[in-house]
C-alpha cells in the first residue's frame, strides 16, 4: 500500500498534478506542432517542484507515496515530449527510455528465460545513456537535483542487469550451449501459443529438438566431458520441463482457443495493443508522436498489475492456462514500445515530414543508381524539384519553425539534402559517361504521378 504524502509534500504533489495536466492536454493537441518553448516551460515548472522536494525530504528516505508516482507520471510524459521535438540527446529524453528498458529487464528476471546475447544490447545502451547524463552534468546543462533522478533510475536497470548476468555465470561452461538452446526453443514455443490456428507442422520440429537434448541425460543429469556431472543441473533442468509443458499446452489446445473464455478479454485488448504497435514500428516515421506512446504505456502498465504473483486470476481466483501466451503478448508489447523509443530521431515534430520527404527522394535516387537502366536528365526533374522545394523553405541557411525557432534536426537534416544532391551528380556523371541511354526517352513511361509522389513522399500522417 503507498504510503501517505506528508503535510510538507502538499503543495508540490498539487502543483504536479497540474503540470501533469497541462502536459496531457498538449499530447492531445494534434492542430499544430509542439513548441520547444511550451515544453521548456513545463520542464522548468518541474524542476522547481523536484528542488522544493529535495528541500523538504531525505534524499535517502524513499516514500513511495502518490507524488513519486505523479513525478514518474510527468517526467515519463516530459520525456516523450524531448523525443517529439527532437532533443534525443538530452538528459530529459531518458527517462522514458530507461523505464522502458526497466520494465523488459523486470520481466526476464521474472521469467528467468534470457542469455547473454539478450542482455548485451542492454548494457550498451544503459552505457549510452550514461554518457548522456553525464555530458550534461559536465556542461551543467541541467540541475544536479534532475541529472541524480534520472542517474538513480538508470543505476537500478544496470542493478538488474548485473544480477541477471550473475544468475548466467553460475552455469557451467559445458552447460551454456544447452540452456541457450533451450531459451531458443522455449521463445518460438510461447510465439507459437500466442498464434491462432492449427500449429501441429510448426510445433512437430520442436518437440523434437526438446527430445532430442532430453536423450543426452543420463539418470536425469546434463552430462559434461569425461562423463562428468556439471553444476547448474537445476537450471537447465526446469527450463527443459518448462519447455515440454508449454508444448503439452498448445497441443492441448490445438480444437480451441489459445486461452480460455475467462482470460479471453486480456487476451483480446493484449492482441489489440500488439498489433497497434507493430503496425506504429512499421510506420512510425510518417505517424508517430511518441508522446502517443504514453497510452500505449499506461494500457499495459494496468494490465500488469492486474497479476497477482506474476499469474493472471479469473473471477474465482484461479489461474487458468494460457498464462505462457498473455506473458509472451505483454512482454512482446513492451518491447515494441523500447525500440520506438529507442529508434527515435533527433529530428524535431515539425521537421520530421521533411526529414521523411528527404529520406523518399534518396532512397529513390539510391534504387536508379543500383538498377541502372533507361534513364535520360530529364528524368531527374521530379528530384531536382523536390530538393528545391524544400531549399526553398530555409531562411538563412536554417528551416524556421512556426513560431520563428529553429527547431531541432538541422544537421540531420542537411545531411540528407547533401547525399540527396549528391546521387543527383553521380547519376548525371553515369548518363554523360554513357552507363544510361539518353536516347530512348520514350522508353521511360514518365507519370505526373511520380513526381506527385516524390514530391509529398513522406509527409507525416
Amino acid at each position: 500500500m503507498a504510503a501517505s504524502v506528508p503535510q510538507e509534500e502538499l503543495p508540490i504533489l498539487e502543483a504536479l498534478v497540474n503540470i501533469r495536466n497541462r502536459l496531457t492536454a498538449l499530447k492531445k493537441n494534434r492542430a499544430e506542432f509542439i513548441k520547444p518553448s511550451d515544453v521548456n516551460s513545463l520542464y522548468q515548472a518541474v524542476v522547481k517542484q523536484v528542488t522544493k522536494l529535495n528541500d523538504v525530504r531525505d534524499e535517502a528516505t524513499s516514500q513511495g507515496n502518490r507524488l513519486d508516482t505523479t513525478l514518474a507520471d510527468v517526467f515519463s510524459l516530459l520525456s516523450l515530449f524531448y523525443l517529439t521535438i527532437g532533443r534525443t540527446k538530452d538528459a530529459p529524453a531518458t527517462y522514458s527510455q530507461i523505464a522502458s528498458m526497466r520494465q523488459i529487464l523486470n520481466h526476464m528476471n521474472e521469467s528467468a528465460v534470457y542469455n547473454e546475447a539478450d542482455l548485451a544490447p542492454f548494457r550498451r545502451r544503459i552505457s549510452d545513456l550514461r554518457q548522456i547524463l553525464q555530458r550534461d552534468a559536465n556542461e551543467s546543462k541541467h540541475p544536479e537535483a534532475i541529472l541524480k533522478l534520472l542517474e538513480r533510475q538508470l543505476s537500478k536497470c544496470d542493478s538488474i542487469v548485473r544480477s541477471l548476468e550473475e544468475s548466467l555465470s553460475v552455469i557451467s561452461v559445458e552447460l551454456v550451449p544447452v540452456h541457450e538452446k533451450l531459451v531458443t526453443i522455449r521463445r518460438k514455443l510461447v510465439a507459437l501459443a500466442a498464434k491462432e490456428g492449427s500449429h501441429k507442422a510448426d510445433l512437430k520440429p520442436l518437440q523434437e529438438e526438446l527430445r532430442k537434448i532430453d536423450s543426452t541425460r543420463v539418470d536425469g543429469k546434463f552430462l559434461g566431458p569425461g562423463g562428468i556431472v556439471p553444476a547448474s543441473q537445476a537450471i537447465c533442468t526446469s527450463l527443459l520441463e518448462e519447455c515440454f509443458e508449454i508444448a503439452q499446452e498448445i497441443k492441448a489446445n490445438e480444437d480451441s482457443k489459445n486461452v480460455p473464455t475467462s482470460l479471453k478479454p486480456i487476451y483480446d485488448r493484449l492482441s489489440d495493443l500488439r498489433a497497434e504497435l507493430e503496425g506504429l514500428v512499421l510506420t512510425h516515421r510518417w505517424s508517430l508522436r511518441e508522446t502517443d506512446l504514453w497510452n500505449y504505456s499506461l494500457s499495459l502498465q494496468e494490465i500488469d498489475k492486474m497479476r497477482v504473483d506474476g499469474k493472471f486470476l479469473d473471477s474465482e481466483g484461479n489461474r487458468p492456462e494460457g498464462q505462457y501466451v498473455l506473458l509472451y503478448l505483454l512482454r512482446r508489447c513492451y518491447g515494441l514500445i523500447y525500440r520506438l523509443l529507442s529508434s527515435s530521431e533527433p529530428v524535431s515534430e515539425e521537421l520530421t515530414p521533411i526529414a521523411n520527404k528527404l529520406s523518399t527522394v534518396k532512397k529513390c535516387l539510391n534504387e536508379v543508381l543500383k538498377y541502372g537502366g533507361l534513364f535520360s536528365p530529364r528524368d531527374l526533374y521530379p528530384y531536382q524539384l523536390a530538393l528545391h522545394q524544400i531549399e526553398s523553405r530555409r531562411k538563412d541557411g536554417k528551416f524556421i519553425g512556426a513560431d520563428g525557432s529553429i527547431p531541432e534536426g538541422q544537421g540531420t537534416i542537411m545531411a540528407h539534402l547533401n547525399e540527396c544532391h549528391e546521387l543527383i551528380e553521380m547519376l548525371k556523371e553515369a548518363m554523360d559517361e554513357g552507363e544510361f541511354d539518353e536516347d530512348e526517352d520514350d522508353e521511360y513511361d514518365y507519370d505526373d504521378d511520380d513526381d506527385e509522389t516524390v514530391s509529398g513522399g513522406g509527409q507525416q500522417g
